[in-house]
């Protein structure tokens, strides 16, 4: 893997699904590196889904939005599931307005949802004064 570029957005790692959130301030140069270093990182450890929150966006431009669907494109190819989850409801209405559609991105509500259609489950919770561990 190659040495890391300036901090840029986190990309996290959960068994083989990478998980990573977009930001408001994301500009064309850090967009790119985001694909780029996304794309390397599904690569180099074999993931096999993909989850961006960007339920922190108020905002997307025509250039994000193909920025989420190249970044789709890639991802499939390279045998990784992209999920797009955390739209907010102005987002999806100015994406509508503006004519603009991500072709091929799947979406959920929330990244919970997003998780568990990339079949990543939640440990179920242990019952109340059940203890872990314990033999008898």
């Amino acid at each position: 893997m190659t040495g890391h570029r300036s901090p840029g957005v986190p990309i996290l790692r959960l068994g083989d699904v990478l998980v990573t959130g977009l930001l408001n301030e994301l500009d064309d140069r850090a967009a790119i590196a985001f694909t780029e270093e996304l794309t390397e990182r599904i690569s180099a450890e074999g993931a096999r889904g993909v989850l961006i929150d960007i339920s922190r966006l108020e905002v997307i431009d025509s250039f994000v939005a193909w920025t989420l669907m190249e970044l789709t494109t890639v991802a499939r190819l390279l045998g990784a599931r992209v999920i797009v989850a955390g739209m907010r409801p102005p987002v999806a209405i100015t994406l509508v307005e503006l004519g603009i559609e991500l072709v091929g991105v799947e979406t959920a509500l929330n990244p919970e949802q997003g998780l568990a259609a990339l079949g990543w489950r939640q440990a179920p919770q242990p019952l109340e004064g059940a203890r872990r561990g314990t033999a008898r």
